[in-house]
């Protein structure tokens, strides 16, 4: 996904091709499938009652959560070898994350890996890939980096180096700042969900100034305000964020996803999980 420096002329990826092509074909979130409804969960409403994201459990369920929207699988830890160009603009848009070629926080991996494991098969692409780094071009990649890059998955040193890296850029920051705010584990999970797919940068559309709109609306539980509400303010904002690229416009990992919880009242996250995305269907027991 997108650098947290990047300007607005990177906008963020999108890692599966399923969705750019749902977004090519012009599937509109009304059209992606109906909202779920289940029985409300006796859950906590406040921060202090629910386990935090960063909690083991609850990681490894937002985890699949965003597999389910960027790779249509729950199976996220398949995704360590997931690499294409979706012709976003972005260049290689690769691993559990949506690093990309185009965008600073592949080059960002793949040093890091260097930095641990020096004469690892992707090392040899440093070099260019800070050349294309801002640009959609394969100069210098082309033609082995794809196979590298599967290759360079097998390796335990290069997994732990993507965990590594999205918990950094990614994850880290949207827990300790949902934290902040004083919300539960499905709020923090929204932060997340927004972070990787919009980044941090200062453009209108990221992390950033998506909250920003949302606290212009309602204030979080850290202000005294409702919690619900506030996610409410944070979701809408998150939605028009998303509606201005054409590659971001279904949104259904928030309106039958995200929505689907919170309306339920499961401000923890706390499990079964039924949501839908693009039409089809996940559980969590």
């Amino acid at each position: 996904m997108r650098h947290p420096n990047d300007a607005a002329t990177n906008p963020a990826p999108v890692l599966t091709s399923r969705r750019t092509v749902l977004a090519l074909l012009g599937v509109s979130a009304a059209g992606a499938g109906a909202v779920l409804l289940r029985p409300a969960h006796a859950a906590a409403s406040t921060a202090a009652s629910c386990a935090g994201l960063d909690d083991p459990a609850k990681k490894e369920i937002a985890m699949k959560l965003v597999s389910s929207a960027e790779n249509s699988s729950l199976d996220w830890k398949a995704q360590y070898k997931y690499i294409e160009d979706i012709g976003d603009g972005r260049g290689y848009t690769a691993g559990i994350i949506g690093f990309c070629s185009g965008t600073g926080d592949m080059l960002d991996l793949v040093q890091l890996y260097t930095d641990r494991k020096p004469g690892n098969v992707l090392a040899k692409y440093l070099p260019a890939l800070r050349r294309v780094n801002g640009t959609d071009s394969h100069s210098g990649l082309d033609p082995n980096f794809p196979s590298d890059w599967r290759k360079a998955a097998q390796d335990t040193a290069f997994q732990q180096a993507q965990n590594d890296e999205r918990d950094r850029v990614y994850f880290n920051p949207a827990v300790q700042q949902g934290k902040t705010d004083g919300l539960g584990t499905l709020g923090q999970f929204t932060y997340y969900d927004a972070i990787v797919m919009h980044g941090d940068g200062d453009d209108p559309t990221s992390f950033r100034n998506i909250r920003k709109r949302a606290l212009a609306k309602a204030k979080p539980p850290a202000q005294g305000g409702n919690e619900t509400t506030y996610l409410n303010a944070f979701l809408d904002a998150r939605v028009w964020a998303m509606k201005q690229e054409e590659a971001h416009s279904d949104t259904t990992r928030v309106d039958t996803e995200q929505r689907v919880f919170l309306r339920n009242g499961n401000l923890c996250l706390n499990t079964p999980l039924d949501w839908k995305v693009y039409g089809d269907s996940y559980h969590i027991g």
